[in-house]
């Protein structure tokens, strides 16, 4: 899939070619997996799974296992609810928006993506300069590339007026060819400066240092003491990454392997403290900070689903707390930073797969939204302690659920249709990530169907739920059999089509995390209006 709303938003799709031993040409996880090979063979690792049972038979359960992601299994579709035309149109819908957005001082609908805040959806940022524009970036559509999201950090935080080309990752989509004639081995980030094609995200966060001096300098001076521990650190990094994959992507010596990752993780924490923090150079932050946040964000998500460990939120580094708070402070990062569900999802494809431990499930449950309660109305509140995601900015509901609904109200033509993908045909040309199917066939006859129920749920992001429901003319209505009102619809393929486009919202490429889980549990409200009592 290459955009659930083509540029502008909603999608779930990813490419970067791998980038060490341990990132493999196959993909597994812990549902497939276990699908396949015997209970005593568990403790082999994805590689090795893959050998041993076939690779189709192992996609199919892995799609098959995400698509009930958030809920029990689909009913069939004589047991699911018919229900009422009766929702807002989206003209009306809008101009809801709109008024609340005046209320909440915030423009979702129309964000300004070239001198705003650090934005996903994104194409130039001028930050304001009249500066003549010397890069382009190429990163990935869905932003689930790491080094990516390193030189994306880098450009936001020097404020370098840049142009930016969204290019698709092989686990979800073709490259096109004037990329490929640019690039021959497809390997994402590429800068283009002053027409010079530069690739490796190291190679090109260096030349971006000393290119644009004047643009907040985030390395100390070359040749001074605060650079040579600058380099230091980054080497910790490099080491920091190896010890999370080793007990990440293997099953074998997994104590030794928690053992080795947590003397890092002190040695992380101690770098932390060395020069009074929260930062790794001190109070501001550097290309340090901006080298480990993409693989401390993605080992803190995927820790605590696979492994049930928790990097933070527990107060083990209280140091790497802090760290977190100052990052998620910045509304650079903030534009960048994905959510737990997106990276335990997306790595898999980019690694080659992901060992589940017994202490990982309950947490995976929780992260998928299938324990019954994360991905449901009334919401756990967010904050640095709440597990399984700690995230430390203040919430705001209202204005999480104006976002979600925003995002949905400017792009609904689109949306609807891919959402239409979950009652139609899978594509003929499947790819190695799991939730992305560039090439599914849309079921045409439900459009109507699915256009009204989506229209109930921004309405239900709107006013709330309970509000809504005791609304005179907008409350949604459902039936067992025939409707008694007219212009009602079946809920079967309705269904089908909230489950699929629940399970594909992703951050930060639709949304930031709390507008996502507020879109998330409200797909599931309708879903579950839908389902009878008895289901």
């Amino acid at each position: 899939m290459r955009s659930m709303i083509a540029q502008r938003g909603l999608s779930l799709a990813t490419n970067s070619a791998p980038r060490s031993a341990a990132c493999r040409a196959i993909i597994t996880s812990h549902r497939d997996f276990k699908s396949v090979v015997p209970a005593q063979q568990r403790g082999l690792t994805s590689g090795v799974a893959a050998r041993a049972g076939d690779i189709g038979a192992m996609l199919s359960g892995l799609k098959k296992a995400l698509g009930q992601a958030g809920s029990a299994a689909s009913p069939a579709a004589g047991a699911v609810l018919s229900f009422s035309d009766t929702a807002p149109s989206w003209e009306q819908l809008e101009e809801i928006v709109r008024a609340q957005e005046r209320e909440h001082g915030v423009n979702f609908l129309a964000p300004d993506l070239d001198n705003g805040p650090t934005h996903p959806l994104a194409l130039k940022r001028t930050f304001g300069s009249s500066e003549p524009i010397r890069v382009k970036l190429y990163r990935d559509h869905a932003a689930w590339c790491p080094y990516c999201q390193k030189v994306w950090l880098q450009l936001e935080e020097k404020r370098i007026p840049y142009v930016i080309e969204k290019i698709n990752m092989r686990c979800y989509g073709d490259k096109p060819a004037s990329f490929m004639a640019k690039v021959p081995n497809g390997l994402l980030p590429v800068l283009e400066i002053d027409g010079r094609v530069v690739t490796e995200s190291s190679v090109i966060m260096g030349l971006l240092e000393d290119a644009f001096p004047d643009h907040k300098p985030l390395l100390p001076p070359k040749g001074s003491e605060a650079r040579a521990r600058a380099e230091a650190l980054m080497r910790l990094e490099r080491r920091f990454f190896g010890t999370w994959l080793e007990w990440l992507c293997s099953g074998w010596g997994q104590p030794a392997a928690q053992a080795g990752f947590e003397r890092t993780m002190d040695a992380v924490a101690e770098a932390l403290q060395a020069e009074g923090g929260p930062f790794f150079l001190g109070a501001d932050i550097s290309l340090v900070d901006i080298t480990f946040a993409p693989m401390l964000e993605r080992a803190n998500a995927s820790l605590a689903y696979y492994k049930g460990f928790f990097i933070r939120g527990k107060g083990q580094w209280p140091a790497v707390e802090r760290w977190f708070e100052a990052m998620e402070a910045r509304p650079t990062y903030l534009g960048t930073r994905s959510d737990h569900y997106t990276h335990c999802h997306d790595l898999p494809p980019q690694l080659g797969g992901c060992y589940m431990s017994d202490a990982g499930e309950p947490w995976a449950a929780a992260i998928d939204g299938q324990d019954g309660s994360s991905w449901r109305l009334p919401l756990a509140p967010l904050g640095p302690a709440a597990l399984p995601e700690p995230y430390s900015v203040p919430e705001n509901p209202p204005a999480d659920r104006l976002e979600a609904a925003a995002r949905m109200v400017a792009n609904h033509k689109p949306i609807v249709r891919f959402a239409l993908r979950g009652p139609g045909r899978p594509g003929a040309r499947p790819v190695s990530a799991p939730l992305a199917d560039p090439t599914a066939v849309p079921a045409d006859a439900p459009a109507p169907a699915v256009d009204a129920a989506l229209r109930h749920v921004v309405h239900a992001l709107l006013a709330g739920v309970e509000a809504k429901q005791l609304s005179k003319d907008h409350a949604l209505l459902v039936a067992e059999g025939g409707a008694s009102w007219p212009g009602s619809f079946q809920g079967s393929d309705v269904f089908a089509a909230a489950e699929y486009l629940r399970d594909r919202v992703g951050v930060p490429r639709d949304m930031r995390m709390p507008a996502a889980r507020q879109l998330r549990a409200h797909l599931n409200w309708l879903i579950d209006s839908l389902r009878p009592a008895a289901a």
